[in-house]
């Protein structure tokens, strides 16, 4: 089996704002086969940086497009593949765009090595697995702009049937009473059964943190997420140091050095996106959290073909954890079709068919194609 061909389709729904919502334009990656057999993956950066990376025809040393680095190559040979994208885009890549759309591909190599197999993606990455354990599904969604509109979403979202809810962004951070009125109205609206998360958006300083985490850790928080920026390592220190509650982060890197790095810092918890690590890396990067005895969690604010695959990854590799985007966009909400349903209890499984278990709709992919 080879590779024929990569195709990048770049969707964009017609009201993009200025928010961190990754579901407003996405770059989904099919890789083709001459055995008739597809993957699918999705690149979480920009998307219009990303698809010239894929795009890009063949030129010097070290600076090639992935799909021509990639073609005529074994689908099935999935860390070959990956080395070779890593050396075509020395030049410019080893870190950022270059990265971000080689994941896209890996995964997408993982679907269709999953499928020429006759397994679930779960099961090709990790043959020891047979079957997947529930695994909770926590709904993340953007605060409210106003404390009364977080208390209603919280009140929707457990209606839905989740056992645990994120918040992020917004308008988190303005004071430290405001945000603790935040929080307090999330926790009254979820109750003490289920878990509350917050995404900080990387908006506190140093010493903001350690005052603001005691406080909010007080309301029972599982987590708080991002709170520094993510290049300040040496303050992710003092503040794991400092403070009882855990700190999450991560979602931002691509690289296993990188999350090393925040697990030495000591984060609790880290956040790889498929779509900027890829399933190669991934496995390697839980497995790593594993050994400094935190948790590994999928990063995943896209459309349904990177959830589909963290829920796989995440029955792969042992974790109990992970993220659903709850935006109401179409991209979000009905590109991929095959989605796992959440059960009674707020948990979903990977699908049992060959591969990821998803396909495109259609529909959404013609009305949202961005040319």
């Amino acid at each position: 089996m080879r590779i024929t061909d990569v195709v990048a389709r770049q969707l964009r729904i017609s009201n993009v704002e200025n928010i961190f919502d990754g579901t407003q334009d996405v770059l989904i990656v099919e890789v083709r086969t001459d055995s008739g057999i597809s993957g699918l993956g999705e690149i979480v950066s920009s998307s219009y940086v990303a698809r010239s990376v894929v795009e890009a025809p063949r030129s010097g040393g070290g600076r090639h497009g992935l799909r021509e680095i990639v073609r005529g190559m074994d689908p099935l040979d999935t860390e070959a593949v990956w080395q070779a994208m890593r050396e075509g885009t020395a030049w410019y890549g080893r870190r950022g765009v270059a990265i971000h759309a080689m994941a896209g591909l890996d995964v997408a190599l993982w679907d269709v090595k999953a499928k020429a197999l006759g397994f679930p993606v779960f099961h090709a990455l990790n043959p020891v697995v047979k079957t997947s354990q529930p695994i909770t599904a926590y709904a993340s969604v953007l605060w409210g702009d106003t404390i009364e509109e977080t208390r209603t979403l919280a009140a929707t979202l457990c209606d839905e049937g989740f056992r645990a809810i994120k918040y992020g962004f917004g308008p988190i951070g303005t004071s430290l009473e405001h945000d603790r009125a935040m929080v307090h109205a999330a926790r009254d609206a979820v109750g003490q059964e289920r878990d509350l998360m917050v995404d900080v958006g990387r908006r506190w300083t140093l010493q903001q943190a350690i005052e603001r985490s005691e406080v909010l850790g007080r309301l029972g928080v599982r987590w708080i997420e991002e709170p520094l920026h993510p290049d300040d390592l040496e303050g992710y220190a003092r503040l794991c140091a400092a403070v009882e509650v855990p700190i999450a982060g991560g979602e931002t890197e691509e690289t296993i050095e990188q999350f090393e790095s925040f697990l030495q810092a000591g984060l609790k918890v880290v956040q790889p996106d498929l779509g900027r690590v890829g399933l190669t890396q991934g496995m390697k990067i839980a497995a790593l959290a594993g050994r400094y005895g935190a948790s590994c969690v999928p990063h995943c604010f896209g459309t349904g073909i990177n959830t589909a695959a963290s829920i796989h990854w995440m029955a792969a590799a042992g974790g109990d954890l992970v993220e659903y985007p709850m935006r109401t966009n179409a991209l979000c909400r009905n590109l991929a079709s095959g989605m796992p349903v959440l059960d009674q209890a707020g948990c979903v499984r990977p699908r049992l068919e060959p591969g990821l278990g998803v396909e495109l709709n259609s529909g959404i992919l013609r009305e949202h194609l961005y040319a």
